[in-house]
């Protein structure tokens, strides 16, 4: 059966996720179909980017989608687009109503609310004396520039 679900992308704690379209026997991020759009939770309001078109398609050929592809689904309007598509419209119209909101719509910053966290701030087993250590060798460079200044003015 094909489904429509998310693979995941990006850095640690700092997820992004494809939203794509594959073999449901295949892995997380194995290969896939196709490849529809893309879900960012880090930013406010999260970021849903669809292919409408694409979507709709593979919807309508039978492709069921994940929970968490249904829910940003319904809150881009796919699913209420799905239907009506089921009702006698055609995609190209659908597509066409979707990119005329799009294009109405705010724009969305791509800048994450969640700014990575501060040396010493992070999780890792030694955050804390890394910072310590970076800290540390700040202040020994500071202490030798300024001798190396105090020569230069006296010159």
């Amino acid at each position: 059966m094909v489904r429509i679900r998310l693979a995941r992308v990006g850095l640690k704690r700092q997820p992004t996720y494809r939203i794509i379209v594959t073999d449901q026997r295949k892995a997380r991020n194995g290969k896939e179909i196709e490849i529809i759009g893309h879900h960012n939770p880090r930013t406010r309001p999260s970021t849903d980017v669809v292919d409408e078109a694409r979507a709709l398609y593979w919807l309508s050929v039978g492709a069921q989608p994940s929970e968490a592809v249904h829910s940003i689904f319904k809150r881009t309007g796919t699913t209420d687009r799905f239907a009506r598509l089921r009702a006698g419209e055609s995609i190209e119209e659908l597509a066409a109503e979707r990119e005329q909101e799009l294009a109405a719509a705010p724009p969305v910053s791509p800048k994450t609310k969640y700014p990575s966290p501060a040396p010493g701030e992070g999780k890792g087993p030694r955050a804390k004396e890394r910072a310590a250590a970076a800290k540390a060798a700040a202040e020994s460079a500071k202490t030798e520039e300024a001798p190396a200044s105090a020569e230069e003015a006296a010159e």
